[in-house]
């Protein structure tokens, strides 16, 4: 379908876009982002899967230069609003070994280099708290003043946002560093999403919206995977869901916020999706049963979640290089069970037309990953105000591509980008 060139929104490129978590939340906020750099075949695919507009160039940052990024995506010479990065973060991660020479940390100076060679109005990096403490807090300040000198204020009084407080039903801490070029102002951090601003946003008003949703506002409509065989061998269902909550009305595309301008996507609305279940022993079950909500089962250390708290942090595991190890998947609040990929994703605010890998594995990193979209979006809805721009709702509406893109293994997934792999 044709780009809409009718009336302009702001551009975007996003590097480190993993699946699309920042991608989605730009797009909700009024961008459309054009073009993204992203190494791994598998969430390329499902990147192109989400965002048919967009050009994939599925790569590493190290091998890609901003002359490329415009070439091989509808920019052209034209101006770039922003360009946001969700980096690696295992290098900076507290939990686990924090190696100041981890490889993966040079990669934000990668980003630094393409910001310089695209020159955008404004920039975001996303990354996770831990590159804010210790020697690692050494690498962030050189990166603010290798900003400096190529032209971009910074704000150096940089915050750490919890996905929490900004309508997203999970405890996740990131920080956000924000940059723009000399010559425009430097965006405002979010504030925290109140009741009322809910409820004005709300096309129409529904009554008491808790301040952040909760676990089982979240999960609590979708229908019990238990009850369906065929989720044994693949990972969607035509299902009957239950009483949805405001915040589920959202993600079900049942309503729609006011300041949502992101791209219609043409679904089933009655299609369970990335929904394939898990086997667990007998055993096991038990001692998820046993658990209380809220505290970890002894054994696997698993979280079992509260209906009426927030998610833990969704944690991504790691790649084939690191091991192909899985983080633990909370357990499931009421049945004694992991959750699903897409309870996964609606406890990190992704609508139920995104879709993601087949495979549990891929598709919990896929989640695990990336910024919550609802947490970008705020970010977004910043630099949109400081662009002094009016954002639209667009009149297009997307029909996604073949499910083929979300079936694909590793080498199938590289030789279709035609990369090594």
């Amino acid at each position: 379908m044709a780009y809409e060139m009718k009336k302009q929104r702001a551009i975007a490129v996003d590097l480190f876009a993993g699946a699309g978590g920042m991608t989605l939340g730009f797009e909700q906020a009024g961008f459309d982002v054009l073009a993204s750099v992203e190494i791994d075949p598998i969430h390329c695919a499902t990147h192109e899967f989400n965002f048919p507009y967009c050009s994939v160039l599925c790569k590493s940052v190290v091998d890609t230069t901003g002359e490329e990024i415009r070439s091989r995506s509808k920019i052209g010479d034209r101006e770039i609003d922003v360009v946001i990065c969700g980096s690696p973060c295992q290098g900076f991660s507290l939990i686990g070994k924090r190696a100041v020479d981890d490889p993966r940390n040079s990669l934000v100076f990668h980003f630094h280099r393409l910001v310089f060679e695209l020159k955008p109005k404004f920039f975001v990096m996303e990354n996770v708290r831990g590159i804010t403490v210790g020697e690692h807090k050494q690498i962030l300040q050189i990166l603010i003043s290798e900003f400096k000198i190529s032209g971009y204020k910074v704000e150096e009084n940089y915050q750490i946002l919890n996905a929490a407080n900004y309508g997203v039903p999970q405890s996740r801490e990131r920080l956000f560093l924000i940059g723009a070029r000399e010559d425009v102002e430097l965006p405002k951090y979010p504030q925290p999403i109140t009741k009322k601003a809910l409820n004005n946003l709300i096309t129409k008003k529904i009554s008491d919206i808790p301040l952040s949703p909760t676990v089982w506002d979240a999960i609590g409509d979708l229908p019990e995977i238990e009850k369906y065989p065929e989720l044994l061998t693949r990972d969607w269902v035509i299902a009957e869901h239950k009483k949805p909550s405001n915040y589920a009305l959202i993600l079900r595309g049942i309503k729609c916020l006011d300041d949502d301008y992101s791209y219609k996507r043409k679904y089933d609305l009655r299609i369970l999706s990335s929904s394939l279940r898990t086997k667990h022993s007998a055993e096991t079950i038990q001692r998820f049963q046993d658990t209380q909500q809220g505290e970890r089962e002894k054994i696997s250390r698993f979280y079992k979640l509260h209906p009426a708290g927030v998610c833990n942090t969704l944690r991504a595991g790691t790649d084939k290089y690191r091991g192909s190890f899985t983080s633990p998947r909370p357990i499931h609040p009421s049945t004694p069970r992991c959750i699903t990929v897409r309870e996964a994703a609606r406890l990190h605010s992704y609508p139920d037309w995104f879709r993601f890998h087949v495979t549990k594995w891929h598709g919990f990193r896929q989640v695990g990953n990336s910024v919550p979209p609802l947490l970008a979006k705020a970010v977004a809805s910043e630099i949109i105000r400081s662009l002094n721009i009016s954002p639209f709702k667009p009149s297009l509406r997307y029909e996604l591509p073949e499910e083929k893109l979300l079936q694909f293994n590793m080498s199938q997934a590289a030789q279709y980008y035609q990369r090594d792999w």
